[in-house]
Protein backbone atom coordinates (compact mmCIF):
# COMPACT_ATOMS: atom_id res chain seq x y z
CA UNK A 1 0.00 0.00 0.00
CA UNK A 2 1.39 3.31 -0.78
CA UNK A 3 1.43 6.63 1.42
CA UNK A 4 -1.01 8.51 1.78
CA UNK A 5 -1.82 11.68 2.60
CA UNK A 6 -4.25 14.56 4.22
CA UNK A 7 -5.00 17.40 2.31
CA UNK A 8 -7.78 19.68 3.22
CA UNK A 9 -10.50 17.26 4.11
CA UNK A 10 -9.59 14.22 1.63
CA UNK A 11 -7.34 11.66 2.36
CA UNK A 12 -5.45 10.96 -1.16
CA UNK A 13 -2.49 9.27 -2.47
CA UNK A 14 1.01 10.79 -1.54
CA UNK A 15 1.86 10.84 -5.27
CA UNK A 16 -1.19 12.65 -6.31
CA UNK A 17 -1.04 15.27 -2.99
CA UNK A 18 -1.71 18.93 -4.23
CA UNK A 19 -1.83 22.41 -3.09
CA UNK A 20 -3.68 25.35 -5.34
CA UNK A 21 -1.12 27.57 -6.98
CA UNK A 22 -2.53 30.37 -5.30
CA UNK A 23 -1.97 29.03 -1.58
CA UNK A 24 -0.30 31.59 0.22
CA UNK A 25 1.72 29.01 2.14
CA UNK A 26 3.39 27.99 -1.19
CA UNK A 27 3.50 31.94 -2.37
CA UNK A 28 4.25 33.70 0.39
CA UNK A 29 5.31 30.95 3.76
CA UNK A 30 2.41 31.83 4.84
CA UNK A 31 1.69 28.80 7.53
CA UNK A 32 2.87 26.89 10.24
CA UNK A 33 3.78 23.91 10.59
CA UNK A 34 4.22 21.01 13.36
CA UNK A 35 6.65 17.82 13.11
CA UNK A 36 5.43 14.89 15.94
CA UNK A 37 7.15 11.90 16.30
CA UNK A 38 4.89 8.41 15.98
CA UNK A 39 5.94 5.39 18.26
CA UNK A 40 4.10 2.00 18.22
CA UNK A 41 1.34 4.24 16.45
CA UNK A 42 0.79 6.43 19.12
CA UNK A 43 1.77 10.45 19.00
CA UNK A 44 4.51 11.81 21.23
CA UNK A 45 3.99 14.80 23.19
CA UNK A 46 0.64 16.18 21.15
CA UNK A 47 -0.35 18.07 23.49
CA UNK A 48 2.99 20.38 23.72
CA UNK A 49 2.71 20.25 19.82
CA UNK A 50 -0.49 21.87 19.63
CA UNK A 51 0.05 24.46 22.31
CA UNK A 52 2.91 25.92 20.21
CA UNK A 53 1.13 25.18 17.30
CA UNK A 54 -1.41 27.48 19.06
CA UNK A 55 0.51 30.29 19.58
CA UNK A 56 2.49 30.03 16.14
CA UNK A 57 -0.76 30.16 14.21
CA UNK A 58 -2.22 33.53 17.12
CA UNK A 59 1.00 34.85 16.29
CA UNK A 60 0.25 35.03 12.30
CA UNK A 61 -3.72 35.78 13.06
CA UNK A 62 -4.35 32.23 10.90
CA UNK A 63 -7.49 30.75 12.13
CA UNK A 64 -7.47 26.84 12.80
CA UNK A 65 -9.08 24.73 10.09
CA UNK A 66 -10.76 22.44 12.15
CA UNK A 67 -10.93 22.21 16.09
CA UNK A 68 -7.79 21.22 17.68
CA UNK A 69 -9.75 17.88 18.82
CA UNK A 70 -10.95 16.97 15.71
CA UNK A 71 -7.06 17.57 14.51
CA UNK A 72 -5.99 14.93 16.62
CA UNK A 73 -8.86 12.63 15.31
CA UNK A 74 -7.53 13.45 11.98
CA UNK A 75 -3.82 12.74 13.22
CA UNK A 76 -4.36 9.21 14.07
CA UNK A 77 -6.92 8.52 11.47
CA UNK A 78 -4.18 9.44 8.77
CA UNK A 79 -1.73 7.07 10.74
CA UNK A 80 -3.66 4.15 10.96
CA UNK A 81 -4.36 4.81 6.79
CA UNK A 82 -0.79 4.37 6.60
CA UNK A 83 -0.17 1.51 8.66
CA UNK A 84 2.59 3.71 10.50
CA UNK A 85 4.15 1.85 13.79
CA UNK A 86 6.97 4.37 13.84
CA UNK A 87 8.02 7.69 12.20
CA UNK A 88 6.35 10.99 12.19
CA UNK A 89 3.83 12.93 11.14
CA UNK A 90 4.39 16.19 9.25
CA UNK A 91 1.26 18.85 9.56
CA UNK A 92 1.41 22.18 7.64
CA UNK A 93 -1.71 24.65 8.38
CA UNK A 94 -1.59 27.87 6.21
CA UNK A 95 -3.82 30.89 5.56
CA UNK A 96 -5.38 29.63 2.43
CA UNK A 97 -6.06 30.36 -1.19
CA UNK A 98 -6.52 33.66 -2.17
CA UNK A 99 -5.88 36.30 -5.05
CA UNK A 100 -1.71 37.09 -5.06
CA UNK A 101 -1.26 39.98 -2.42
CA UNK A 102 1.05 40.72 0.09
CA UNK A 103 -1.91 42.07 2.25
CA UNK A 104 -3.71 39.62 3.90
CA UNK A 105 -7.02 38.51 2.34
CA UNK A 106 -10.05 40.90 2.85
CA UNK A 107 -12.55 37.85 3.49
CA UNK A 108 -12.27 34.90 4.85
CA UNK A 109 -10.78 32.20 2.68
CA UNK A 110 -10.52 29.06 5.10
CA UNK A 111 -7.03 28.09 6.58
CA UNK A 112 -5.59 25.19 4.50
CA UNK A 113 -4.48 22.00 6.49
CA UNK A 114 -2.03 19.28 4.99
CA UNK A 115 -0.75 16.50 6.63
CA UNK A 116 2.27 13.72 5.44
CA UNK A 117 3.80 10.80 7.11
CA UNK A 118 6.87 8.88 7.31
CA UNK A 119 7.69 5.72 8.45
CA UNK A 120 11.60 6.65 10.60
CA UNK A 121 12.98 4.19 13.46
CA UNK A 122 12.99 5.91 16.91
CA UNK A 123 16.61 6.63 17.40
CA UNK A 124 16.30 7.44 20.95
CA UNK A 125 15.41 3.92 21.60
CA UNK A 126 19.61 3.10 20.06
CA UNK A 127 21.33 5.90 21.48
CA UNK A 128 21.05 8.53 18.72
CA UNK A 129 24.18 7.99 16.92
CA UNK A 130 26.69 10.93 17.51
CA UNK A 131 27.51 13.79 14.55
CA UNK A 132 29.32 17.04 14.05
CA UNK A 133 28.19 20.32 13.86
CA UNK A 134 29.27 23.94 11.96
CA UNK A 135 28.65 27.10 13.05
CA UNK A 136 27.63 29.30 10.36
CA UNK A 137 25.41 33.15 10.97
CA UNK A 138 22.33 33.46 11.77
CA UNK A 139 20.71 34.84 8.94
CA UNK A 140 16.70 34.15 9.56
CA UNK A 141 14.32 36.97 9.88
CA UNK A 142 13.44 38.15 13.35
CA UNK A 143 11.23 36.09 14.69
CA UNK A 144 12.12 32.32 14.46
CA UNK A 145 10.16 31.43 17.42
CA UNK A 146 7.11 30.93 15.20
CA UNK A 147 7.21 27.64 13.36
CA UNK A 148 6.73 28.89 9.71
CA UNK A 149 7.10 27.14 6.98
CA UNK A 150 10.01 29.90 5.56
CA UNK A 151 12.68 27.53 5.91
CA UNK A 152 14.81 29.23 3.23
CA UNK A 153 18.30 30.29 5.62
CA UNK A 154 18.14 26.72 7.69
CA UNK A 155 18.09 25.11 4.36
CA UNK A 156 20.98 27.19 3.18
CA UNK A 157 22.73 26.19 6.29
CA UNK A 158 21.79 22.80 6.15
CA UNK A 159 23.28 22.34 2.84
CA UNK A 160 26.79 24.03 3.88
CA UNK A 161 26.99 21.32 7.07
CA UNK A 162 26.15 18.67 4.62
CA UNK A 163 28.63 19.56 1.90
CA UNK A 164 31.06 19.74 5.04
CA UNK A 165 30.40 16.38 6.05
CA UNK A 166 28.27 17.54 8.95
CA UNK A 167 24.98 16.58 10.35
CA UNK A 168 23.74 19.81 11.50
CA UNK A 169 24.71 23.43 11.53
CA UNK A 170 24.20 26.16 14.68
CA UNK A 171 24.06 29.31 13.91
CA UNK A 172 25.31 32.15 15.13
CA UNK A 173 23.94 35.72 16.46
CA UNK A 174 25.69 39.01 16.10
CA UNK A 175 27.32 38.67 19.33
CA UNK A 176 28.80 35.41 18.69
CA UNK A 177 26.68 33.23 20.48
CA UNK A 178 24.96 30.36 19.42
CA UNK A 179 21.02 30.56 18.82
CA UNK A 180 19.97 26.93 17.53
CA UNK A 181 20.49 24.77 15.21
CA UNK A 182 18.34 24.60 11.57
CA UNK A 183 15.79 21.76 13.30
CA UNK A 184 17.23 21.28 16.76
CA UNK A 185 18.51 23.28 19.87
CA UNK A 186 21.79 23.43 20.57
CA UNK A 187 23.51 21.77 24.50
CA UNK A 188 26.58 21.85 25.63
CA UNK A 189 28.08 21.03 29.49
CA UNK A 190 30.41 24.09 30.00
CA UNK A 191 33.48 23.62 31.19
CA UNK A 192 32.43 24.24 34.50
CA UNK A 193 30.17 21.19 34.89
CA UNK A 194 26.71 23.69 33.61
CA UNK A 195 24.53 22.09 31.67
CA UNK A 196 23.46 25.21 29.45
CA UNK A 197 21.35 25.45 26.78
CA UNK A 198 19.92 29.01 24.91
CA UNK A 199 16.45 31.07 27.02
CA UNK A 200 13.98 31.92 25.39
CA UNK A 201 13.53 34.91 26.11
CA UNK A 202 13.96 37.70 23.24
CA UNK A 203 11.85 35.64 20.18
CA UNK A 204 15.58 34.06 19.34
CA UNK A 205 15.28 30.85 19.34
CA UNK A 206 11.68 28.22 18.31
CA UNK A 207 10.60 26.44 22.05
CA UNK A 208 11.83 22.73 21.02
CA UNK A 209 9.53 20.33 22.25
CA UNK A 210 12.23 17.67 23.26
CA UNK A 211 13.96 20.57 24.62
CA UNK A 212 11.03 21.02 26.80
CA UNK A 213 11.33 17.28 27.71
CA UNK A 214 15.10 17.38 28.33
CA UNK A 215 14.66 20.03 31.15
CA UNK A 216 11.84 18.54 32.67
CA UNK A 217 14.05 15.44 33.34
CA UNK A 218 16.86 17.38 34.50
CA UNK A 219 14.78 18.66 37.07
CA UNK A 220 13.39 15.03 37.80
CA UNK A 221 16.94 13.70 38.14
CA UNK A 222 18.16 17.04 40.16
CA UNK A 223 20.68 18.05 37.27
CA UNK A 224 21.95 21.62 37.55
CA UNK A 225 21.52 23.64 34.19
CA UNK A 226 21.15 26.85 33.28
CA UNK A 227 19.00 28.99 30.43
CA UNK A 228 21.04 31.58 28.88
CA UNK A 229 23.25 32.27 25.53
CA UNK A 230 26.56 30.36 25.35
CA UNK A 231 29.44 31.71 22.61
CA UNK A 232 31.02 29.28 20.07
CA UNK A 233 34.42 29.80 21.95
CA UNK A 234 32.42 28.73 24.93
CA UNK A 235 31.16 26.07 23.31
CA UNK A 236 34.26 24.28 21.52
CA UNK A 237 36.08 24.50 25.47
CA UNK A 238 33.23 22.46 26.73
CA UNK A 239 32.79 19.02 27.99
CA UNK A 240 30.03 17.73 26.49
CA UNK A 241 27.65 19.01 23.57
CA UNK A 242 24.48 17.59 22.22
CA UNK A 243 20.90 18.56 20.24
CA UNK A 244 18.19 17.61 20.94
CA UNK A 245 14.83 17.70 18.21
CA UNK A 246 11.48 15.62 17.40
CA UNK A 247 13.33 13.45 15.11
CA UNK A 248 16.80 12.53 17.00
CA UNK A 249 15.44 13.07 20.51
CA UNK A 250 19.03 13.27 22.24
CA UNK A 251 21.89 13.62 19.46
CA UNK A 252 25.52 13.98 20.94
CA UNK A 253 27.52 16.28 19.33
CA UNK A 254 31.34 15.03 19.28
CA UNK A 255 33.27 18.04 16.62
CA UNK A 256 32.45 21.72 16.57
CA UNK A 257 33.96 23.01 12.91
CA UNK A 258 36.15 20.29 13.30
CA UNK A 259 37.00 20.99 16.40
CA UNK A 260 36.47 17.79 18.96
CA UNK A 261 34.20 18.46 21.83
CA UNK A 262 36.85 17.87 24.73
CA UNK A 263 38.00 14.08 23.67
CA UNK A 264 35.56 13.52 21.21
CA UNK A 265 33.41 10.82 22.46
CA UNK A 266 29.78 10.84 23.72
CA UNK A 267 29.78 12.20 27.32
CA UNK A 268 28.13 10.64 30.41
CA UNK A 269 25.97 13.26 31.25
CA UNK A 270 24.45 13.01 27.26
CA UNK A 271 24.24 9.47 27.87
CA UNK A 272 22.37 9.73 30.83
CA UNK A 273 19.77 12.30 29.09
CA UNK A 274 19.49 9.99 25.99
CA UNK A 275 18.47 6.91 28.87
CA UNK A 276 16.10 9.22 30.22
CA UNK A 277 14.42 10.32 27.21
CA UNK A 278 14.24 6.51 25.77
CA UNK A 279 12.64 5.35 29.30
CA UNK A 280 10.51 8.83 28.92
CA UNK A 281 9.49 7.48 24.97
CA UNK A 282 8.79 4.25 26.38
CA UNK A 283 6.24 5.29 29.14
CA UNK A 284 4.04 7.56 26.79
CA UNK A 285 3.22 4.13 24.79
CA UNK A 286 2.84 1.71 27.93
Amino acid sequence: MGRIAYVNGLYVPHSEAAVHVEDRGYQFADAVYEVLAIHRTKLIDEEWHLDRLNRSLGELQIAWPVSRRVLGILMRRLVRRNRLYDGIIYLQIGRGVAPRDHAFPKEEVGSSLVMTVKAKPIDALKGSAPCKVITVPDIRWGRPDIKTVGLLPNCLAKQKASESGCYEAWQVDRDGKVTEGTGSNSWIVSAGGELLTRNIDGNAILNGVTRLAVLDLAREADLTFVERPFSVEEAKAAREAFLTSTSSFVKPVVAIDDQPVADGKVGPLTRKLQELISARLEAQVA
